[in-house]
């Protein structure tokens, strides 16, 4: 429960000193006043969570008073209270900017629940204004590779403590959580930043067109080799060379992968003399390495050699409200793009977005940006806007079963939400956890680190 500034007005005292006992005891902090002019100059004075006000006062009444309120501060939720027989009265209250309203005689567990909605509606308002405002913080260092939450402040650390060191590096982490940032943000940050970054994904090729294009080839070497081709290792020299999906790398083609990292030395295909190549090795996987190792599928030579040092790109999820902080940049990137007015995302949107469990990770939450954009009417994204997997989204349930699909949950979120379950049935301890999943405790390490628990 949240906890707030709140204050009470009411001409029936004996209602102001019920309310304020009540919530002082839930940890509120209270004022209340029986006159409305009085507690609007109090209002305007002092800063306050939310506004509890009766409808029927006198002098100035609580439509006039929800009116002022909303005008000098529209982010303040005002709750109004009403007896059964005045709901048209609240249904005016609402138009006249109230956020809710409760029903006389007041139920307190029932207003507390209000209460907190109406502090949670507050809290995400003003992080999402807050958005509007601060998002360059890490655009001036990292790019688009925006964070604030501890497990990025964590990699954005070791980025900037590995840049400008010479040694391979591997990344991991899910899909679409941003690997590629990462390994620019390395070459920006090192001595290479002047020379060229260059980006290879290992799957999208077949063996002997992937061999080509890392080490090149010679005229006539193979089918279509009509001239002499330099390879990615000798075009990035002097620079990074990211091979991104490096999991898919064909067995046979990894000795010379090894030798080329090893030695810095590469043999283009059709030649006998090798040259030199002075890149350094950035590599990137969504696998678990170590399980291809054991699989035979990946040469453990050539694991540990790329392995020198390893960053771990934690999941979409598991950044709290970074996922508004990169709504918020998606929306303005776009919107600039687009020629659109859009400014931001409203808190009922902001609610939803942090709600749902991102399986596609940030590369996701761009294209929910991209879809809200393009059918928003407001200058405000609101949840009618959002994709319906993410507007119908029901948290903390594993559906095994159903008509819909969108409730389905990957066998990966199954698989998380069970080892978490497990985790905290075992009080954290991972040999007992280990043990009841019938894992290997370093295989268990490894699927929480990947996942950033």
């Amino acid at each position: 429960m949240m906890s707030g500034h709140i204050l009470i007005v009411d001409d029936d005292q004996d209602m102001c000193e019920m309310l304020h006992d009540d919530l002082t005891q839930r940890g509120h902090r209270v004022q209340w006043h029986t006159s409305s002019e009085r507690a609007f100059e109090t209002f305007m004075r002092e800063s306050f969570d939310t506004v509890i006000t009766d409808l029927k006062m006198p002098g100035l009444n609580g439509i006039d008073f929800c009116n002022r309120l909303s005008k000098n501060r529209p982010d303040v939720p005002v709750i109004v209270i009403t007896a059964f027989g005045t709901l048209n009265t609240a249904v005016e209250a609402i138009r006249a900017g109230a956020y809710d309203f409760v029903t006389k005689p007041i139920e307190t567990d029932l207003l507390n629940i209000v209460i907190n909605r109406a502090l949670k509606h507050r809290s995400l308002q003003e992080q999402v204004t807050f958005l509007k405002k601060q998002n360059r913080r890490n655009a001036e260092d990292f790019g688009e590779f925006i964070g604030r939450s501890p497990a990025m402040e964590r990699l954005f650390d070791q980025i900037s403590r590995i840049a400008d060191q010479q040694v391979p590096v591997l990344i991991t982490g899910e899909s679409g959580t941003g690997k590629e940032l990462v390994a620019r943000a390395l070459h920006r940050h090192s001595k290479r930043r002047k020379a060229s970054f260059i980006p290879v994904n290992c799957a999208a090729l077949p063996g002997m067109l992937l061999e080509s294009e890392l080490f090149g080839h010679a005229q006539g070497a193979f089918t279509d080799a009509r001239s002499d081709r330099r390879g990615l290792f000798t075009e990035a020299n002097g620079g990074s060379l990211f091979l991104d999906e490096i999991a898919e790398i064909p067995l046979e083609l990894q000795p010379k992968l090894l030798r080329a990292v090893e030695t810095g030395s590469v043999r283009p295909i059709g030649e006998n003399m090798e040259l030199k190549s002075n890149v350094r090795i950035i590599a990137a996987t969504n696998r678990d390495l170590e399980a291809a190792v054991e699989e035979g599928i990946f040469r453990e030579d050539l694991f540990f050699r790329i392995n020198v040092v390893r960053l771990i790109v934690p999941p979409l999820r598991a950044r709290g409200r970074d996922i508004l902080l990169l709504a918020q940049y998606f929306l303005q990137t776009i919107a600039q793009r687009d020629e659109k007015s859009v400014k931001g995302l409203s808190p009922s949107t902001a609610e939803k977005l942090l709600a749902y469990s991102w399986p596609g990770n940030v590369r996701e939450l761009r294209n929910a940006m991209e879809h809200a954009l393009a059918l928003t009417r407001f200058e405000e994204v609101v949840v009618e806007d959002l994709p319906d997997k993410i507007r119908n989204y029901k948290s903390s349930q594993v559906v095994l079963g159903g008509s819909n699909p969108d409730e389905l949950l990957t066998l990966e979120d199954v698989e998380r939400q069970y080892v978490d379950y497990v985790l905290k049935a075992a009080n954290g301890n991972k040999s007992v956890a280990a043990r009841i999943l019938g894992l290997g405790r370093r295989t268990l390490y490894r699927k929480l680190e990947n996942w950033g628990i």
